[in-house]
Formats: C-alpha cells, sequence, structure tokens
C-alpha cells in the first residue's frame, strides 16, 4: 500500500502520512550520533563521526577551523553551535542559510538571534519542502545549542518535517533509543558543565560502535559564557579532544595509540 503514496512528499497515505518524511528520518537514524546536554552554566555537545580514514586530510580540523572539523558541529554565530546528523551536502545548506539569517538579523537589530527564533527560521524553510511539489524533505536533523539574555541556555532539536522543541538533554542519529534511555537515568537538573560534559562523554562511549573514543571518531563542542558574562562556543581541535578523554579515563591507552588503525574493509588503496 505505501508505494502507492510515497512518491510524492504532497500525496497523504490513506492513514494519514508523509512517507518521504518518514523515510528521511530512517535516513538519520543510520548517521553517526548527535548528544545534547542542557546546564544552568551552558550546554554540550558531542557527536560521531562516520567519515574516517587513515588518508583523510584533517589538517584544518588540527588547527581548529572556525566551523569545526566540517561534518558533524558547526558554528553558526557566536551565540549558536549546532550538531547535525543525516546527509551532510543537506546539512551544508542548512548550515549556510541560518549563518545568512543569523547575519542579517545582527545587521537589522544590532544584536545576536534568538536561539528559538533561528530554529523557527530553518523549520519554514523545512517544512516548505513538505509541502510544495518537486521538492524533497532535507534528510537531516539539527541540535541547537544557544543562549540568549531572556532565556539563558537553551537546547532544540529539528527535524525534517518542520517540527522543533526545547530538550534538557536529548540526542538525534544512531542508537538515539539507547542514549535517551541513559540520559534519562543520569541527568539532573542542577548538572553543572563539567558533569554535563562527564555524562556526554559516559554516553557516547556506551552508544558508538568503536570500542575506544578517539579524536578521530569523535567531535566535541561546549557554549558557555565568559568573564564579560558573552557566550562564549569552543569547538574542540583533535588533541583537545584526546586530552578531554584522558581526564575522564576513557581515551586510548599509550599502547593503543603505537598500534596503527586497521584500514576499513570498504577502502580500497
Amino acid at each position: 500500500m505505501a508505494r502507492r503514496y510515497d512518491s510524492r512528499t504532497t500525496i497523504f497515505s490513506p492513514e494519514g502520512r508523509l512517507y518521504q518524511i518518514e523515510y528521511a528520518m530512517e535516513a538519520i537514524s543510520h548517521a553517526g550520533i548527535v548528544i545534547g546536554v542542557l546546564s544552568k552554566e551552558g550546554v554540550v555537545l558531542a557527536a560521531e563521526k562516520k567519515v574516517t580514514g587513515k588518508l583523510l586530510d584533517m589538517s584544518g580540523a588540527k588547527g581548529g577551523s572556525y566551523g569545526g572539523s566540517g561534518e558533524k558541529i558547526y558554528l553558526l554565530n557566536a551565540n549558536v553551535i549546532t550538531g547535525v546528523a543525516g546527509i551532510t551536502a543537506d546539512a551544508n545548506s542548512l548550515v549556510n542559510y541560518a549563518r545568512q539569517a543569523a547575519q542579517r538579523h545582527l545587521f537589522m537589530y544590532n544584536e545576536d538571534i534568538p536561539v528559538e527564533l533561528l530554529a523557527q527560521r530553518l523549520c519554514d524553510l523545512k517544512q516548505g519542502y513538505t509541502q510544495y511539489g518537486g521538492l524533497r524533505p532535507f534528510g537531516v536533523s539539527l541540535l541547537y545549542a544557544g543562549y540568549d539574555p531572556h532565556y539563558h541556555f537553551q537546547l532544540y532539536h529539528s527535524d525534517p518535517s518542520g517540527n522543533y522543541s526545547g530538550w534538557k538533554a536529548t540526542c538525534i542519529g544512531a542508537n538515539n533509543g539507547t542514549a535517551t534511555s541513559l540520559l534519562k537515568q543520569d541527568y539532573k537538573e542542577d548538572i553543572s558543565i563539567e558533569d554535563a560534559i562527564e555524562l556526554v562523554l559516559k554516553v557516547m562511549s556506551k552508544t558508538m560502535d568503536s570500542t575506544t573514543l578517539g579524536s578521530e571518531k569523535l567531535e566535541f563542542a561546549t557554549l558557555t559564557l565568559d568573564a564579560e558574562k558573552k557566550p562564549k562556543a569552543k569547538i574542540y581541535n583533535p588533541a583537545e579532544i584526546d586530552a578531554l578523554l584522558q581526564k575522564h579515563g576513557l581515551g586510548k591507552k599509550e599502547e593503543e595509540r603505537d598500534i596503527a588503525a586497521p584500514i576499513p574493509s570498504d577502502q580500497t588503496l
């Protein structure tokens, strides 16, 4: 029955479902996991990288480039960072749109765009791609971590349908059911930023496909306030991620680092 109604995003099935949107969400469920945890002192984002390899040029990431390493975590504005799960090309398009929307707001009002307003702008665009013929939904979900002076730190999630919602802790991507259960067990209302970092790393270690955590498979970012009470986004470079993992006892042991990583079976050199 589904095959009669899944060729267009504009056609409802008799059950009232839009299959193309459900297929887009299914694609997201196979992507690398992204976890966000909110505390009164800041927001923590961590993401699993899927594109890895010995021959991959990571020189831009090692330098701590402006937008992160270019796969999972991006800086949208001075007060907003985002983590993406799904089709990276779709994510790049939405990230560019969000950055332009944030800069237009800054130019017009001389203040940083509120986090929820930025999420609304992107969701309006995504919803339009589910309503008009000849278009397909964006195959990507986003977590927005941001700060504004009125509502302080916030964490939002949006999906391909154009819906968005606020969260204290949430995750998107593969193994999100297991990660959500762990977050429900260990999250506390008065959690500090350090405890939030520890919680995120703990959940990542139990939900990622790899047996050990390392900078080659992990991206990490925090949003806090600096000494002048202004938002400070920090996207960690690989050396900082390895140091953070060692601090929490989750990094690779010395002998493991010396052993060369095996070449994935799906790559031919």
